[in-house]
């Protein structure tokens, strides 16, 4: 047998690999998650004060749009397999400097490059799926590993309460620098070299393209915006959620705080099944309904303060809408550049960065001046507005295709 079959993957990608890409997602993207059930324990730690703690999911948010920018693309140049291991190695070295770290400044940093590394890793991998799968199947495939990204967002809240509870939140990351060690070694040995070849371009080039991209692919750039709004409500909830309920009368412990993050574990389900339905052509519907879920999801979520059961429910209809508009827009973005999947997926979690990032600042800021119902109330307009711009552009595609006799 020759390197070129060899190297020739089957139509179907198995279903062992994508299960070890989607368990490898949700180890990576746990990284930039874990911090939000922590605020208060870090803000006790470094003694800083509520309204500006958001600044630490924020910091993580610039490593994630840093990692966007200047290292995903990399996946289009450079051999994906390689990139990836070099990634672990500078993800174990963040957690480190964040475990270890002894003033707010090394503690930004290191989660500067913890968000960096983590968003790296886990984009990579999506990118990585995408370009394994034939386009008959690319949702299924996408989607099954943007579930093991949502287990690991999910799980991260519940494993940080846990071993805070514990041990103190800087074992957090002691903890997931040996599982981003473990990955190192299996990913080495098991991952297979990518079949696609790397694009003919140098690095600035290459980056320069991404801009090209952003101007020109109008589905990238529609499908980025409801990111963007979708995100900032997902971060507005997250962001906030452990402010009331660590603080009398609820006064609940890490462990429990970070236990609802597993109601939410729903969503992966829904991100598995929207892949789905997006490979049969019915994104734009699925879209429409996912939105509506996050819309309504504020409702009972504004009853927290009297009852757990409705915030339950607000938490399974936030993490079922934005999980299902996640897999639907890279799904959607992946179809229009097969070479660029590293690109596409740097510009699109663009917006993604600096929806969670802006979500983060404002939801802190907005419950230390107006409490949990202003908290509710700005996630509410975030969502409608992400409402309203998908009708809008729905609505100017369908004009497009009238005019165009089509």
């Amino acid at each position: 047998m020759n390197a070129a079959s060899t190297q020739r993957l089957p139509l179907r990608v198995p279903t062992p690999l994508v299960l070890l890409l989607a368990i490898c997602c949700a180890v990576s993207v746990a990284n930039v998650y874990y911090a939000q059930p922590l605020l208060d324990a870090i803000s006790s730690d470094f003694h800083i004060s509520h309204a500006a703690v958001g600044g630490v999911v924020t910091a993580t948010q610039i490593g994630c749009a840093l990692a966007l920018l200047l290292v995903v693309p990399l996946g289009d140049l450079v051999n994906r397999k390689r990139l990836i291991c070099v990634q672990l190695v500078f993800l174990v070295a963040a957690l480190i400097v964040v475990g270890i770290s002894a003033s707010p400044v090394v503690l930004l940093i290191g989660m500067v490059g913890v968000g960096m590394a983590g968003t790296a890793m886990t984009q990579g991998l999506i990118a990585y799926s995408a370009t394994l799968a034939h386009e008959s199947e690319r949702g299924r495939v996408v989607g099954a590993t943007q579930s093991g990204v949502v287990v690991g967002l999910l799980m991260a809240r519940s494993l940080a309460g846990v071993v805070t509870d514990i041990a103190g939140w800087r074992w957090v990351y002691f903890l997931s620098s040996v599982f981003a060690t473990i990955m190192l070694v299996v990913l080495s040995r098991v991952l297979p070299l990518s079949h696609v070849q790397p694009v003919a371009l140098t690095y600035r080039k290459l980056l320069r393209s991404m801009f090209t991209l952003l101007a020109e692919e109008r589905v990238l750039q529609v499908r980025g915006m409801i990111g963007l709004l979708m995100f900032g409500a997902f971060s507005i909830f997250w962001s906030a959620l452990v402010l009331p309920l660590s603080a009398p009368p609820f006064s609940m412990s890490h462990t429990q705080i970070g236990s609802f993050g597993l109601v939410g574990a729903i969503g992966a389900l829904a991100a598995a099944r929207a892949g789905h339905l997006a490979d049969r052509g019915l994104g734009q519907w699925t879209t429409g309904i996912a939105l509506i879920c996050m819309l309504a999801c504020w409702i009972p979520i504004g009853f927290m303060p009297h009852s757990i059961a409705l915030l339950i429910v607000g938490i399974v209809l936030l993490d079922m809408g934005g999980q299902a508009i996640h897999v639907i827009n890279q799904s959607m973005i992946f179809s229009t550049r097969p070479e660029a999947h590293g690109r596409l997926v740097g510009c699109y979690m663009l917006f993604y960065s600096a929806g969670s990032g802006l979500g983060a600042v404002l939801s802190t800021w907005v419950y230390a001046k107006a409490g949990w119902n202003g908290v509710c109330a700005l996630g509410f307009a975030v969502s409608g507005m992400a409402m309203v711009f998908w009708a809008l552009t729905l609505r100017l595609t369908h004009a497009r295709r009238v005019v165009n006799g089509r």
